[in-house]
């Protein structure tokens, strides 16, 4: 299940995958996929299934169908380091879909921008719409409100006795919100909230606010 926020009065839609989707601009912003990661850990002898190698682009394609975005927007990592069996699946991917495609590069998006260009994907070190700042890494813009990535945020959650539950999050303070890694196998740091803070872990059904 979604949850609709506001922020500025701009209305935002988080996905229990990670994604949030912007309809006034008509965009899925994407953090942190790490396409290749998989065939990265496959190649070095983790036991990982090679069928977890298309569930990135099955829920990106779903997403696709639920919001029928004009742009999607990578904030970052979509690659998690060099070429691999994976960047032929994206290349079918990216052929296959009428949407376009915008990649805010990443510390982990070593790939030449050229391959990109190619495909018809336009790189930027960051971009500035309507008084929002989407970036990679968790930037502070005066008069902007930035998104991002690159922190994987996660969140600890305790119950009665000793047992916790990690879940990835959309983390949320005043003048920011860091949306969780969108890609398989990709980890999460725990967040410590603040006072004002707003958490919004994800289950992969549903996105709960925790106060």
């Amino acid at each position: 299940m979604n949850l609709n926020i506001k922020i500025r009065e701009q209305d935002f839609v988080l996905h229990p995958y990670g994604a949030a989707y912007w309809p006034e601009q008509e965009v899925l912003l994407v953090a942190d996929v790490h396409l290749g990661k998989v065939s990265h850990f496959r190649k070095h002898g983790s036991a990982v299934p090679l069928k977890a190698t298309s569930e990135n682009f099955i829920k990106l394609d779903q997403l696709r169908k639920e919001f029928d975005p004009e742009h999607i927007v990578f904030l970052g990592d979509l690659f998690h380091s060099s070429m691999n069996l994976e960047w032929n699946m994206f290349e079918e991917w990216i052929a296959s879909i009428d949407n376009r495609v915008h990649l805010i590069v990443g510390n982990h998006d070593i790939i030449s921008p050229l391959k990109y260009q190619t495909l018809g994907i336009s790189i930027f070190p960051e971009v500035k719409v309507s008084g929002f700042h989407l970036t990679h890494h968790p930037t502070e813009t005066p008069g902007h409100f930035n998104i991002c990535g690159h922190i994987h945020p996660g969140i600890k959650m305790k119950g009665a006795g000793k047992q916790s539950l990690k879940l990835p999050c959309f983390f949320r303070s005043s003048n920011q919100m860091i949306l969780p890694a969108f890609g398989e196998f990709t980890g999460n740091y725990i967040m410590e909230p603040e006072e004002g803070d707003r958490v919004f872990a994800i289950t992969g059904k549903e996105v709960i606010l925790i106060n």
